[in-house]
């Protein structure tokens, strides 16, 4: 995890390492064991694995979490702790961006057919909303005309990975059902406790269990901080997706409302960010001004003159952030 300085001796943190679930399963022999659990296959040939994973992304950006060739097959698999229907359109991204470094494009223009693995995309996902244990969604979803044969689609099977889910993938894959019940139990925790407090317990009582004893003792202090931080995000998008469905954003602004409704939007919008940068100031500039839909700059001045106590109303810091 990189730091840097600012001029007033405040730590900012510029980049985080990776998701807990990243981190787990990054090494190719649990991410072959999660791949047999998936396809109900037997692999065990490490070998064969040619990891394709994009690099320096980050966190909450953009990214690709775990990809790989294997055989003639190019997994895409991503980890979601928040409900997101634009998987497709992501993983066609990573595709594009994975396939720039595979392929001669000067081939393109020759006459023999051009051969690529053939794509599998994945999505793991064990935020809090409810879904279903296996779904099906796609990039023709996305599309503003619908079509019956859409000349481009691409189709992401979501798995929910939470505990007591998809009990014959989990039984496959001991690293996976460990990990859905670490996260369990960090959540069961923050009922009762603050966060830091819910995650340390968590991961002392897992290790005493035997639940990634290995992983855990080995990274412990890094789990801890990861863990902190994806709930924090985990929390914070849960309510601005709440907050976004009481303003009426969520499905999107009808054409011809009236102004007064436009601009009250815009307000709440405004008070709503408001809220967040003063509830949630512990978070990394990046991530901030990723959810704010701010400048980076924007928001290490606001949060920076937060720390030191320059800011006196609610009023100047509405001034720093949109003015």
């Amino acid at each position: 995890m990189m730091m840097e300085m600012t001029n007033n001796g405040i730590q900012i943190r510029r980049n985080y390492k990776d998701t807990l679930f990243r981190e787990i399963f990054k090494e190719k022999k649990a991410l072959l064991s999660l791949y047999n659990a998936v396809n109900d296959s037997n692999y065990t040939d490490l070998e064969e694995f040619q990891i394709t994973t994009l690099e320096n992304a980050i966190y909450m950006n953009i990214k690709n979490d775990v990809s790989f060739i294997l055989g003639n097959y190019i997994n895409l698999y991503e980890h979601q702790s928040t409900i997101n229907p634009n998987m497709p359109l992501r993983n066609l991204q990573y595709l594009s961006k994975q396939l720039e470094g595979m392929i001669d494009y000067k081939k393109l223009y020759s006459p023999q057919l051009v051969k690529i693995p053939t794509p599998r995309f994945i999505v793991f996902y064990n935020g809090v909303g409810e879904y279903p244990e296996k779904m099906v969604i796609r990039l023709s979803d996305s599309y503003k005309n619908t079509e019956v044969f859409p000349e481009l689609e691409l189709s992401v099977t979501v798995f929910n990975i939470n505990y007591g889910e998809n009990k014959a993938i989990m039984k496959k894959c001991s690293l996976l059902y460990e990990y859905s019940i670490f996260v369990d139990k960090i959540r069961s925790y923050t009922k009762l406790m603050a966060i830091d407090q819910a995650v340390e317990r968590a991961v002392e009582e897992s290790i005493n269990e035997g639940i990634l004893k290995e992983f855990l003792i080995k990274n412990r202090a890094e789990a801890i901080r990861m863990s902190i931080f994806e709930y924090n995000e985990e929390e914070v998008m849960e309510m601005l997706r709440e907050d976004y469905k009481q303003m009426g954003l969520e499905e999107g602004r009808e054409e011809g409302k009236k102004e007064g409704i436009k601009e009250g939007i815009k307000e709440g919008i405004k008070e709503n960010k408001l809220s967040i940068i003063k509830n949630h100031s512990e978070l990394s500039i990046p991530i901030l001004a990723k959810i704010l839909d701010l400048e980076e700059n924007v928001v290490e001045t606001a949060v920076m003159r937060m720390k030191n106590k320059t800011i006196h109303s609610d009023e100047e810091l509405m001034d720093i952030l949109f003015k």
